[in-house]
């Protein structure tokens, strides 16, 4: 009952009815605020921010945000004590939206690793404006999207990198066996906020949106209590980012499409297959220039390359070379799940192996979602025995010495001898875990109890 309770004060809330919002505005009424901005404006440029701010759109908006979680801005503000805020303060917001004057706060400065070395950093926006930045991405991506080029396939609705990977797949079966695979150093950091709001300004006449934008894009990033200004670049973290990233590259695409090339692209990540080695570095050297000259952004010449598919990784995956190629697991992804799976498998993690196999089965589901696109059904099966191996070296670490390990495989119906003879064994947990008496006292049904996913099961 609370929670419809709260869902129909939001929604009343993001009607802007209800309430007056007089005192917050002193002297000037909602309708007189309205007649005013009608008197002010082209009506086809009052329709999109008022779109925004509408109902249904807005109760959208805070159901994503609340799903995706995440962690607090500047303000400390987390995720479930944004719907209370919206319900004392929307109107006051919506007002300021409506009117063109909503300044968005800085956005917290965090940190990440990348798999590949070095880190990739951040901006937080506060909770709210998370949400705010929610219902423009929404509205906006309805109108351009379909306008995007068929060959972009990243924080799109209805694609996905699997699309993208099938995709790359086609083009090599169809002959295009060199690819040109083009990084774009830091990109999301280097976005010309000029060109950029330029290519917004195209496609959008509400002034109001187009300041919110720009307002978002320079609000700044506070770190170690200090705020910096930001004159370039679209930063990782809030909703609206993606978006405006396939806004600046769909001119890349328009370019490849008008060279008739063909090409894959997600967000940053562009492939171009090509027929020759010749054919790929005359293709790269365009490429590059154009988007030096044109696109102001910068090409890593050290991470971007004209190569055989099997040789590079593309979305997590790489591609053989054969007549009809297949999908495998890249080596690097490889290695980043061996290295999480060693880490949440720890013989040294002193928590219990249910705890363990909780954790543990939470990652698999994920990758296996993504990384079971592969064809590769070897590998899985080879994964899985791996895992299973590891959690059976765990059992006999936890089990300490001597008589508990005895009795715990005697308990499991192995054979006195054999498990005297185990129990006694010099060798270490991880040679010990190859041995007969731990694989028969825990088979794979015995973690498919505890719910551990195989990666592969054959039909």
């Amino acid at each position: 009952m609370g929670d419809k309770r709260q869902k129909n004060q939001l929604r009343l809330a993001f009607s802007g009815e209800g309430r007056s919002e007089a005192p917050m505005f002193p002297g000037e009424g909602s309708e007189s605020l309205t007649a005013k901005r009608m008197s002010e404006s082209p009506a086809q440029e009052e329709q999109l921010m008022e779109e925004v701010c509408g109902q249904e759109n807005c109760l959208w908006a805070l159901k994503r945000v609340k799903s995706n979680k995440g962690s607090a801005g500047i303000d400390g503000m987390k995720v479930e004590e944004l719907a209370g805020h919206l319900k004392e303060h929307w109107p006051a917001i919506r007002e300021q939206l409506l009117r063109g004057t909503y300044k968005p706060q800085p956005m917290r400065r965090v940190e990440i690793p990348k798999p590949d070395g070095g880190v990739r950093q951040l901006g937080i926006p506060t909770v709210l404006d998370r949400m705010i930045q929610q219902a423009v991405m929404q509205v906006l991506q309805r109108r351009w999207d379909p306008e995007f080029s068929e060959h972009s396939h990243g924080f799109r609705p209805g694609r996905s990198a699997h699309q993208a990977v099938a995709k790359a797949q086609k083009y090599l079966a169809s002959g295009k066996r060199w690819v040109v695979d083009l990084d774009l150093e830091k990109f999301f950091d280097r976005v010309n906020h000029d060109r950029l709001m330029a290519a917004v300004a195209r496609r959008v006449a509400d002034k109001r949106m187009l300041r919110l934008i720009r307002a978002f894009l320079t609000a700044g990033v506070m770190e170690d209590g200090l705020v910096s200004p930001v004159d370039e670049g679209t930063p990782q973290g809030g909703p609206l980012s993606p978006l405006l990233s396939n806004l600046v590259l769909d001119e890349l695409d328009r370019e490849l499409e008008r060279r008739k090339l063909c090409f894959v692209r997600y967000a940053d990540d562009c492939n171009i297959y090509v027929g020759s080695q010749r054919a790929g570095q005359r293709v790269k050297r365009n490429i590059t220039s154009f988007i030096t000259r044109r696109l102001k952004l910068k090409v890593n010449e050290q991470k971007s390359a004209v190569a055989r598919p099997a040789e590079r990784k593309f979305l997590g995956f790489s591609l053989t070379n054969a007549r009809e190629p297949k999908r495998r697991i890249a080596a690097k992804a490889l290695m980043r799940f061996k290295l999480r799976v060693r880490e949440l498998t720890g013989r040294t993690r002193g928590i219990s192996l249910e705890q363990m196999t909780r954790e543990l089965s939470s990652y698999l589901r994920g990758w296996k979602s993504y990384f079971g696109f592969c064809e590769t059904p070897s590998v899985l099966e080879k994964l899985d025995r791996w895992i299973r191996h590891r959690l059976r070296s765990v059992i006999w670490k936890q089990w300490k010495r001597g008589k508990a390990r005895f009795r715990q495989l005697s308990e499991r119906g192995i054979g006195k001898d054999l498990a005297a003879r185990s129990a006694g064994s010099a060798h270490g947990p991880w040679r010990i875990a190859k041995s007969q008496a731990m694989q028969v006292a825990f088979p794979t049904l015995y973690f498919d109890s505890l719910g551990v996913p195989r990666l592969f099961v054959r039909s």
